[in-house]
């Protein structure tokens, strides 16, 4: 497994494979990894002939800088998990290398009205950077196909809203949420539960599966209060959304008949916010 700190090492790295006709994936992650980044690798295998996997801590997207500075950067164990799973390159420069200009450069596009939606009025100006350094990622790896996990469902379509500005010839596959068995959602950020924000945590799965179980039986309203009504007497549990939604725009579902209907859910876990989305149909 190679492992470049420039784009310009990365590159020459690529040009030959390229030149051969080698497909070429982009894992792009912020470190932190576990079994739900293995499976976009897994499933990139099947995809292309080269994975490229990058870690790096945005630090556009985040809105609050203790966020930044405590976001968990194990790179040891992260190179181990990649190596294992027969990845061809690892990605990691830092932020000089991927902001030469400096972090504040101008970068502002239209990403529709979803960009402020349920993440969006939370963590504002969150997706221009992610589309900022995704579009930086794009432009060091030039993937034929790019990788992302559907537990940032809004990230995903802020992704294809972008690539769709720059009429960028790249394939994004969503790859399905990796669960424990108990149904929690992995994430990075579940290293900051306490053991009983870890119990606690469970709430954000279980009432997206009452919404998914139980989606004939009630209408829309009834639906959403049931599944808020979960929240309610936990104690160090904070809910900031739950909606059942369009799943092209993230517009509250009108009706059940609609196409592409997603339940999202964020909550505050103790200190820990994390959210989580099952797709209807």
């Amino acid at each position: 497994m190679e492992i470049f700190k420039t784009k310009s090492a990365l590159k020459d790295y690529l040009a030959p494979l390229k030149k051969t006709g080698k497909k070429i994936a982009l894992v792009p992650t912020m470190g932190a990894l576990h079994n739900g980044h293995i499976s976009l690798i897994k499933l990139a295998q099947q995809h292309a002939d080269i994975i490229i996997c990058s870690i790096f801590v945005n630090p556009t997207q985040f809105t609050d800088p203790k966020d930044l500075e405590k976001y968990p950067r194990p790179i040891e164990h992260d190179l181990a998990m990649l190596n294992e799973a027969g990845c061809q390159g690892v990605f990691m420069p830092n932020v000089a290398e991927m902001y030469p200009d400096g972090k504040d450069e101008n970068w502002h596009i239209d990403l529709g009205k979803a960009e402020f939606l349920l993440e969006g009025a939370f963590r504002k100006g969150h997706y221009q950077g992610v589309t900022q350094i995704v579009k930086k990622l794009f432009d060091a790896v030039e993937p034929d196909i790019a990788m992302f996990g559907q537990k940032d469902f809004q990230q995903v379509l802020m992704i294809k809203n972008m690539l769709a500005h720059f009429k960028l010839p790249i394939e994004i596959i969503t790859c399905p949420i990796i669960r424990e068995d108990d149904g929690l959602a992995m994430s990075s950020r579940n290293i900051h539960l306490s053991p009983q924000d870890r119990i606690h945590s469970l709430v954000l799965s279980k009432s997206l599966q009452f919404v998914v179980d139980h989606f004939q039986e009630y209408n829309l309203a009834d639906l959403e209060e049931k599944a808020k009504a979960f929240y309610n007497d936990i104690d160090g549990v904070e809910l900031d959304y739950f909606t059942i939604a369009n799943g092209n725009n993230l517009e509250p579902a009108q009706n059940k008949e609609e196409e592409n209907l997603v339940a999202l859910v964020a909550a505050k876990v103790g200190s820990t916010r994390l959210i989580d989305n099952m797709i209807i149909k």
